[in-house]
């Protein structure tokens, strides 16, 4: 193979970055179409949300405002969550789903940015449950 087609097929493979509210519903659909077919977090969404279009919706508002600081979303998303009987296992499971969904269409710094908010995010939740030790009628605040 010569440089010239190396460079071609390099060219070709690269992937844009997440750069728009539209890249973001990108993978977002993605993403959560994964979760719902996944046999362990899976069951866990579909226990709690009725309308997936509006749910979605609300991701596409926090996305845009966590990678772009664009406003429009309002919600506590671990107030959410902390109700739901997830454990560390289901945090592992929807990084991987996550960072597998990004890295299928995007590379770049604002890719990067998303798996590393969500690594954090989850994170952060797991900590919180934690420290409610398994009582979910703790005040969330």
């Amino acid at each position: 193979m010569n440089f010239s087609k190396l460079l071609i097929l390099k060219f070709t493979a690269m992937k844009a970055d997440v750069k728009n509210l539209e890249d973001i519903t990108l993978f977002v659909d993605k993403f959560y179409g994964k979760v719902q077919d996944d046999a362990l977090i899976g069951p866990v969404f579909a226990g709690v949300i009725r309308d997936w279009t509006l749910h979605l919706q609300q991701l596409y508002r926090f996305w845009n405002a966590a990678l772009f600081g664009v406003p429009g979303f309002r919600g506590n998303p671990f107030a959410k969550h902390a109700p739901l009987a997830i454990e560390e296992k289901h945090f592992e499971r929807w990084l991987i789903l996550f960072s597998e969904t990004i890295d299928e269409d995007f590379e770049g710094e604002i890719a990067t940015e998303a798996k590393n908010r969500a690594g954090l995010m989850a994170e952060m939740f797991l900590r919180r449950l934690r420290g409610m030790n398994g009582d979910p009628t703790k005040i969330i605040v």
